[in-house]
């Protein structure tokens, strides 16, 4: 009995398990239904771990200019410096896409200046890479301005600092500026590689190391580091912003800072004006009213003759309302193209400073030449004639001047 009750439960389990036992078999039990919403799990590979590609590689160009001049890339350390800076630049998404912003604004003037002065197209690089286009730029050596001047070279580019007053900060002197001191480096050193360099550490710095090394070309000069930087940032910036698509920017045009439309009074203050007073002569804010004129760097606009850059539309009621704000006692403003230049670079005579509308017209002269320094009205002062007449009689379309130019006096 006892043996025959263990053969029954061994078979029982063996049925049970679905184990095979001599020639015989039993079909295994119906398997447990899997619930629809429960859905079946895929083994995990590598692959389907990783996230999606955000940054794909943009190699460097291997082939790139400057003004004109060929950059040596083939040289090795050359190319790794110029990666380098790119591969900064290219990844740098938002200053990107902030430089293309502030191009539709800045960059037509920029370039009507290049042309005017035939000068190369690259060098309004330069100003992405001193100031990002920002016109209240200062670096913490004292540089100031879209271009970044010191005060001496300013002072003797024409962009004067005279008490709160720094003309510096005007963005279209500035950039005339900077373009005449870059063509005088051009001369010096003739090479724009060179040149640019000493925009960046100085004509004797680089004069010095040439001398030194007795080597006179940028790539292979050993300089200081932000001058071994500068023009392969410069570099950097042109091959990115040259052709943005090719490495994934695509603004909107209507997405950019638009140009703006401004008017330009010229204005003579025997006394101090504060800044809000002038803001509300306008009809704009205090704020409106100091982004237009960052070179007025306090509270308020000294006595002297100042240029003032206000909304389009707004300088006629600018002078009117100054008038009716203020007394005949404490300010006198005067018509713009009778009005000095208190930042004129050249003077070229004591009368050109001291001029009043009583005062007796020169001798008449039928042409003039343009001297380094003068302006538009400056000369139409000088002569008692009006702007605009001066601009029809030569066929000008802006206010810039070259030195040597014949001006035809109407």
């Amino acid at each position: 009995m006892r043996l025959g009750g263990v053969v029954v439960l061994a078979g029982f389990l063996m049925a049970a398990f679905g184990c095979v036992s001599g020639g015989g078999s039993v079909s295994p039990p119906a398997p447990t239904a899997v619930p629809a919403q429960v859905p079946e799990k895929k083994a995990e590979t590598p692959e389907a771990s990783l996230p999606p590609l955000q940054a794909p590689y943009y190699p460097a160009p291997n082939c790139m200019d400057l003004c004109g001049e060929p950059v040596p890339l083939n040289i090795r350390e050359v190319y790794e410096r110029f990666d380098k800076e790119f591969t900064l630049i290219v990844y740098n998404h938002a200053q990107v896409y902030l430089w293309l912003k502030r191009m539709q604004r800045w960059f037509p003037m920029i370039e009507e200046r290049l042309r005017y002065y035939n000068l190369p197209d690259d060098l309004k690089w330069v100003a992405i890479v001193e100031s990002d286009l920002i016109p209240n730029a200062v670096s913490p050596k004292g540089a100031a301005g879209p271009w970044q001047f010191m005060p001496g070279t300013g002072s003797a580019y024409g962009l004067d600092q005279r008490g709160s007053v720094d003309r510096r900060y005007d963005f279209e002197r500035a950039t005339d500026s900077a373009f005449l001191y870059l063509n005088d480096l051009d001369q010096k050193f003739n090479s724009w590689s060179l040149a640019i360099a000493a925009y960046n550490c100085g004509v004797k710095r680089i004069m010095d190391e040439s001398r030194t090394q007795g080597v006179r070309d940028y790539y292979l000069l050993k300089l200081p580091q932000e001058t071994e930087r500068y023009v392969m940032r410069i570099l950097a910036v042109k091959a990115v912003l040259t052709n943005p698509r090719q490495y994934g920017y695509d603004l909107p045009k209507e997405w950019g800072y638009q140009e703006l439309k401004l008017d330009k009074v010229c204005v003579t203050c025997p006394v101090p004006v504060s800044v809000q007073g002038a803001a509300a002569a306008a009809g704009i804010t205090y704020r409106a009213f100091k982004n237009l004129n960052p070179v007025f760097r306090s509270d308020t606009i000294p006595a002297g003759t100042h240029e003032i850059k206000l909304p389009a539309g707004r300088g006629t009621d600018f002078e009117q309302n100054l008038r009716s704000v203020t007394s005949q006692a404490s300010y006198n403003p005067v018509e713009r193209d009778d009005a000095p230049q208190a930042s004129e670079r050249h003077v070229s005579s004591p009368a050109s400073t001291s001029h009043s509308h009583h005062q007796a017209r020169p001798a008449r002269v039928n042409t003039y030449t343009v001297q380094r320094g003068d302006t538009l009205s400056g000369i139409s002062r000088k002569f008692s004639v009006d702007v605009k007449a001066l601009k029809k009689a030569n066929k000008l379309r802006s206010d810039v001047l070259s030195p040597g130019q014949k001006l035809a006096i109407p």
